[in-house]
């Protein structure tokens, strides 16, 4: 009755403020995505265990918070990313595999030849996408997609960047996470690592103020005795703060640069560890682990703190294995990810499995654990699921985990997994390949318990059964000819349906061969 004593404008005004406010209401109920990413933190390098059994090196390092996010969520003691850095985090903002993208190594400096693949004596570099992820088409060698910070932003998402980017090459828009749709850009843009993590030496800037290990958005620490992690921890919690007081939904993309070199010690935690008797580097190395640890367990008090913690989801792993070739430490080569095999730049387990635990109270069980393989390109279709965007298109490789989160429908992940390098890695201080099991250019699948490795250099394969030999230490392929042969078939179907970069012979110019047709 009143409604029709009123004329159409007072009527159009209460469906506006009604709209409204239905709308402001379910921003606020959309969950928070706080997604930390580690940047070469090997499966082993936490006081959490991934694997079967507690072992040496996760009585080593200190991780508290890690066993707090553990015991309010999920574990999962099979997942991957790719060997190296750039590749993952393209597959991230993506939710391609990097056969897709094209983005199969680190990226560098930008231009029309790659500059941080190592010279081979036979083989010539692949046609890969060097100069990384662009917010616009029709730059050369570089990939564009929707990706995950721009639709989150459309969707009134508030978007952050923390951390190392190494997204787009230098001197290409995509070196700036800004450009790819991060609302806040607080530390790196196009640099694979810090030049220091010690406030007093400027993050590195004092030996090259523009150089490119420069962590940028942070000179008001310069000259500070703080360390980067916790620099960057203290920015991510004014931002969310923010957020928070806005009572807008908000993406935190926090992509640390511990434990990548350089490894310089956190001295609030590098004595315990000295103490115990490790190796300086190693000591310097779990005290980045533990200052990493103190950061998430320092957010994670700030969400109970903001009474955001039921409605934000907490995801932490990292880009790709543990750092482990000679250089760091004087154990072993090889040895840091122990019982896997190898470390960052292998496609041994050491290089390419990582920890990662998950958390949101309304939606996955506390203190659970699943052994279902899982991809890092998963987490692009995940979180937009999660914040009930709705975007498909038909080269996503990542599939929604919600479903198991709660053990739905598990037999959907049954798939391959498979791994493109057609690189070869190294730092380029070192001016020669890192050299070690699982190492060199190769193409690698996954099907149920077997795991098939294709090495170009010497066409040579390597068959494992993981079920069995979680170390990768025998190799089947002589003895399970016809699993070899079924393997490289679905690899190569994959390979040449993605038009993923391939590398070429010097001596004839022709690509190599795909691994199904070796064995022809």
């Amino acid at each position: 009755m009143c409604l029709t004593l009123m004329n159409s404008k007072s009527i159009l005004a209460i469906l506006v403020i009604l709209i409204a406010t239905v709308c402001q209401g379910s921003a606020q109920s959309r969950p928070n995505i706080l997604f930390i990413l580690a940047d070469d933190m090997g499966w082993q390098d936490t006081s959490v265990p991934f694997g079967p059994e507690t072992t040496t090196f996760n009585n080593r390092y200190k991780t508290p918070a890690l066993v707090r996010l553990a015991a309010d969520g999920m574990k999962f003691t099979q997942a991957y990313a790719c060997a190296v850095c750039s590749p993952s985090r393209v597959s991230i903002l993506t939710g391609q595999n990097a056969a897709r993208h094209g983005v199969t190594q680190w990226t560098y400096l930008s231009g029309k030849v790659p500059r941080s693949d190592l010279h081979h004596p036979t083989l010539k570099y692949a046609n890969w996408n060097w100069n990384g992820l662009q917010p616009a088409s029709g730059m050369e060698n570089a990939v564009f997609e929707k990706n995950l910070p721009q639709l989150l932003h459309e969707a009134g998402y508030r978007t952050m960047h923390f951390g190392k980017g190494h997204f787009g090459a230098a001197g290409t828009p995509g070196a700036d996470p800004k450009n790819l749709g991060f609302d806040v850009r607080i530390g790196g843009r196009d640099a694979g690592g810090c030049g220091s993590y010690k406030g007093v030496k400027n993050f590195g800037a004092k030996a090259n103020p523009e150089g490119p290990w420069r962590a940028w958005d942070l000179d008001h620490y310069f000259g500070q005795d703080i360390h980067l992690t916790e620099a960057l921890t203290l920015e991510a919690t004014r931002e969310i703060r923010k957020a928070a007081q806005n009572e807008q939904p908000f993406f935190c993309y926090f992509a640390h640069y511990a434990p990548h070199t350089p490894i310089e010690a956190d001295e609030r935690f590098a004595q315990k560890y000295r103490s115990a008797g490790l190796a300086e580097s190693e000591a310097a190395y779990a005290s980045l682990i533990e200052g990493m640890d103190k950061s998430l367990g320092d957010l994670l008090d700030l969400l109970d703190e903001l009474d955001l913690a039921d409605n934000t989801m907490v995801i932490f792993t990292s880009d790709n294995g543990g750092l482990s070739h000679d250089r760091r430490s004087m154990s072993p080569p090889h040895t840091h990810n122990a019982p896997l095999s190898s470390g960052k730049g292998a496609h041994h387990e050491g290089g390419i499995r990582v920890p990662l635990i998950v958390k949101l109270p309304s939606s996955i069980p506390a203190e659970v654990s699943t052994s279902t393989p899982v991809m890092i390109f998963d987490w692009f279709p995940t979180i937009l699921e999660i914040a009930g965007v709705n975007y498909s298109r038909e080269n996503i490789d990542g599939i929604s985990l919600v479903p198991l989160f709660t053990n739905q429908d598990v037999n959907a992940y049954e798939r391959n997994l498979i791994w493109h390098f057609p690189n070869l890695w190294g730092p380029l201080q070192y001016e020669e390949p890192v050299k070690g099991p699982g190492m060199g250019p190769s193409s690698t699948i996954i099907k149920g318990k077997w795991k098939l490795i294709c090495y170009y250099s010497d066409q040579r394969f390597e068959l494992f059964n993981l079920s069995d030999d979680l170390g990768e230490t025998t190799n089947l392929a002589t003895e399970f000819p016809m699993q070899v042969k079924m393997l490289a078939q679905d690899l190569t179907d994959y390979l040449r349906d993605v038009n993923a970069p391939m590398l070429r012979d010097k001596r004839s110019d022709q690509f190599v061969a795909y691994p199904f047709d070796i064995l022809k």
